[in-house]
């Protein structure tokens, strides 16, 4: 066995039972997850000893990060799963398939969201027989890809016979790992530090020696031991200098061991920490090809232990043997290391040793590391492709392909989020070359636009970009253009993006594509939507023009603006196709909030819900911040009053007009008009895109309720320069409305009634009767007035359009008429996860299908079905699927 320090676990029952009330959780199927945290030595991995001792009746499967191995895609999740590899014949074909991608046993771009799923359906398959137990040692040194997929586990096993137990060294580079429960291990007291020093030391100690190790030690236990290791009980009792930070310590105590070998066997150990594999045949045929006689050289070699697999004692043993070694020594490690790797099972290993060995530019090393980072992309491990291509830019001779391979690794540095590198990659790109130079200009717009900070905005990086290309490729540099308009939309400053872009070259005749869009823009900017209508019109109806494939959200605002419906809608479920066949965490949630947004628009609040659920499902697995807009437009035709006010509090200043916009639509179904009023001002006033048109008519009406008639007609006017240009169904019938409010004029009413029964706006068109039924009763005319009311009431008490559907109800009360109640609809009791839930299982989707759509266990799935059930008084699945309310 390598040498170790001793097992006794000495001030640390805090900790013990925490971890073995993880373990009791776990065999009453209530796993859970938890990360030990702390400076190495600090006990991590004695803890992980116990937990794993302590595991009785637990299968137990374990993995352990490797520094080495950070850059291989789900090399540290296959590791950890191979022992229940051979239940992979229990999954569905889909997600089966997706695990052999990602294991390399299969070709292919593995899913994320599939890998995350099947390996949660490979441990449910796992527990049928005992409970769990998962070990992640040296978790800092996950691979990105693998650390997403465990925290995603982590996230989804609360249901489960599993327990999950990372240890990892602070401070760790994986956000991961942060968002999980963790327990901090600090260092020991002053007495149990004491108890620890007389078990491990091997002859009485100096007072003065011991209170020296103490207070180096700092509680640190490894520390403890290896202290008196580091320069001997005499140099110690005569005063020594040490190093400043605990873990050099513990590093100069492995060294000083290691300086003491052989040539031979500290070559031996070398290759050992250059290889993260431990296989030993690896390590025999490298020592082989090296020249050294590896069993006497493995008898005296100390902290290795040379078995079945090659273990280090520690980590920082590992990390020791390796920094001990000189260049030349290590240059010689990864050589032999890469000739003996077979070139065809592991190539990507042989390629990152081979440039580990390479003293300078080699092409032909670059050439394979670039190959690997392709490799490594279609795994999906863009970690890995980044630092591949960062390792291929240092190796290459050519000035020109340096540069592009420079680019090619900031790109992958940014979707890894590793915006330093990246901003420092970024500083050797030279700017003789054009599209070279505009190339690291747009990544430094998107590296200024995702850190927030920095001397240039974003929409200067890409106006410099475009102003570059201007000459060499005209219609690159409109893209540019267009990119730039795009952000200014979003971050602010669009008068000045516009008057730039304005110098955008000449397309000619006839101007479509990105070319119009910039056009149109352009227009709406500078001269209103008259000038902008013509061209944007064509386009945006065009849900399928190509350049809403590449910017949708911006199709999605313009759609809006034009209150275009269906152009909503396509450009939304094209973006929800190309997200799902890409499987992208960043494209498939947007198109699922924009198809959200749309679809509660048209009344349908069950598949409203249903979307949202799937989006917070995707947002829940990554860690990411839930989308908030759909819920807002969700909430506000709702008209909760209690559940919108909460949503409306938690919105921070990105959503603020959006926020504003939804206030003004509830307060006005509450007939709370001052509050609409002042909210509809505010989102009007700012003037963003999509947002200040759809929040003009919600002017119109509180205005002219609380009499501010000039207010009302500015506004007026200025929805009629939105909707006239285009005329779709639903700008006009609102428009129509809005001009009722204003005028009295009864036929303008009939005329919103009609356009918008050719609309699928459905809340519209029951709002424009509720607004005419009023009108009729403040006219005296009870019985018209009755008939429009009931035909506003109905359809908005069905949809569950609550606030609007009772100010409805009081209207035909004070006509005399008892507005018919509303019967409570099944998914009213429900949360939008359990009526995503329930419509997929009316629909008559198994648990385990249900658990792979929303990244669930299939027990977590039966959990929510039971509420289900209970809430609902239902007693089967037969039952759901009988109930209209929910499908």
């Amino acid at each position: 066995m390598p040498e170790t320090y001793t097992d006794a676990l000495i001030g640390r029952q805090d900790e013990i039972r925490r971890l073995d009330a993880l373990l009791q959780a776990a065999r009453e199927s209530r796993g859970g997850a938890l990360v030990l945290r702390g400076e190495p030595g600090i006990g991590k991995s004695a803890l992980l000893r116990h937990v794993d001792e302590a595991a009785a009746g637990f299968f137990v499967i374990r993995a352990s990060g490797a520094e080495f191995e950070m850059e291989l895609p789900f090399a540290a999740l296959h590791q950890l799963l191979a022992p229940v590899t051979g239940r992979l014949t229990a999954l569905p074909a889909p997600h089966r398939k997706a695990l052999e991608i990602a294991f390399g046993l299969d070709t292919g771009t593995p899913d994320p969201f599939l890998v995350g799923a099947a390996s949660l359906g490979l441990l449910a398959e796992t527990v049928q027989e005992r409970p769990l137990l998962c070990v992640v040692d040296d978790a800092q040194w996950l691979d990105q890809a693998s650390a997403k997929a465990l925290a995603f586990l982590a996230r989804r096993i609360s249901a489960e016979a599993v327990a999950l137990v990372f240890a990892a060294r602070e401070p760790s580079r994986l956000p991961e790992l942060d968002e999980l429960p963790g327990l901090r291990l600090q260092g020991l007291g002053a007495s149990d530090a004491r108890a620890l020093l007389a078990v491990a030391s091997r002859a009485p100690l100096d007072e003065r020696v011991r209170d020296r190790i103490l207070a180096e030690s700092r509680g640190n236990p490894l520390a403890l031991v290896e202290l008196p290791r580091t320069a001997g009980l005499a140099g110690m009792a005569g005063g020594f200098a040490q190093p400043d930070s605990v873990p050099g310590v513990i590093e100069r105590s492995f060294r000083s061991r290691l300086e003491l070998l052989a040539p031979e066997a500290r070559l031996l150990v070398t290759v050992a920490a250059a290889d993260p594999t431990g296989d030993p045949g690896l390590l025999w045929r490298a020592a082989e090809l090296l020249g050294i006689d590896a069993s006497a050289a493995a008898q005296c070699a100390p902290l290795v232990e040379f078995g079945t697999r090659i273990r280090f004692s520690h980590p920082l043993a590992r990390s020791a043997a390796y920094r001990a070694a000189t260049p030349q020594e290590r240059a010689r490690a990864h050589e032999a290391l890469a000739a003996v790797t077979d070139p065809v099972a592991d190539p990507d290993r042989r390629a990152w040793h081979r440039a580990q060995a390479s003293a300078g530019p080699d092409e032909e090393v670059a050439a394979e590391l670039e190959a690997s980072a392709t490799r490594a992309r279609e795994r999906g491990g863009v970690a890995a492709a980044a630092a591949f291509l960062e390792r291929s830019a240092a190796l290459t001779i050519s000035p020109v392909r340096r540069a592009e391979r420079v680019l090619a690794a900031v790109r992958a540095k940014l979707s890894v989020g590793d915006f330093d590198t990246a901003a420092e990659l970024l500083t050797t790109v030279p700017a003789d070359d054009p599209g070279q130079a505009a190339r690291a200009d747009l990544l430094r717009g998107k590296l200024s636009f995702v850190r927030r900070r920095g001397d240039e905005g974003p929409t200067a990086y890409l106006l410099r970009a475009a102003a570059r290309l201007a000459a060499t490729d005209p219609a690159w540099s409109r893209e540019c253009y267009l990119d730039a308009v795009e952000m200014g939309l979003l971050l602010g400053g669009l008068d000045h993006v516009v008057e730039a872009a304005r110098k955008a070259p000449s397309a000619g005749e006839p101007v479509s594509g990105a070319a119009a869009v910039l056009t149109g823009l352009i227009n709406l900017v500078g001269d209103g939507h008259p000038a902008a209508g013509e061209i944007l019109g064509p386009i945006v109806a065009d849900a399928d023009a190509e350049v809403w494939a590449r910017r949708p959200s911006l199709g999605f605002m313009l759609a809006t603006e034009l209150w275009n419906i269906d152009a909503m809608h396509g450009i939304a479920t094209r973006a929800v196709a190309a997200g799902r066949e890409s499987g992208s965490f960043h494209a498939l949630p947007i198109g699922l909030a924009m198809q959200a947004a749309v679809t509660a628009h048209t009344g349908d609040f069950g598949a409203a819900m249903e979307l949202i659920s799937e989006e917070e499902a995707i947002a829940d697995a990554t860690g990411a911040a839930p989308l908030v807009y759909p819920r807002l437009h969700l909430a506000a035709l709702r008209g909760r009053r209690k559940e919108a006010a909460e949503l409306f509090a938690s919105v921070d200043h990105r959503m603020s007009l959006s926020a504003q916009w939804a206030t003004a639509v509830l307060s006005n179904g509450l007939a709370d008009y001052p509050a609409a009023l002042k909210a509809a001002k505010q989102a009007v006033e700012y003037g963003a895109v999509a947002t200040a048109g759809l929040a003009l008519p919600e002017l119109v009406e509180a205005a002219m309720r609380c009499g501010e008639t000039e207010v009302a007609a500015a506004a007026l006017a200025s929805l009629q320069e939105r909707t006239q240009v285009v005329r779709q169904p639903w700008g006009l019938g609102v428009e129509a409305y809005a001009r009722a409010l204003v005028t009295e004029d009864e036929s303008a009413y009939q005329e919103a009634i009609a356009l918008l029964d050719d609309s699928a706006v459905v809340v519209y068109r029951a709002r424009a009767q509720l607004l005419y039924g009023e009108w009729l009763r403040r006219q005296g005319r009870r019985r018209d007035a009755r008939s429009a009311l009931r035909l506003a009431h109905e359809p908005l008490s069905d949809l569950g359009v609550e606030a609007f559907a009772e100010r409805a109800a009081g209207e035909l009360r004070a006509t005399g008429e008892q507005a018919r109640s509303r019967t409570s609809k099944a998914s009213d009791q429900l949360t939008m996860q359990e009526v995503h839930i329930a419509r997929l299982v009316a629909d008559g989707a198994t648990s385990k299908e249900v658990a792979a759509k929303l990244f669930l266990s299939p027990r977590t799935v039966d959990a929510h079905l039971r509420n289900i059930f209970r809430k609902l008084g239902l007693t089967s699945r037969r039952q759901l699927r009988d109930l209209p309310d929910i499908r």
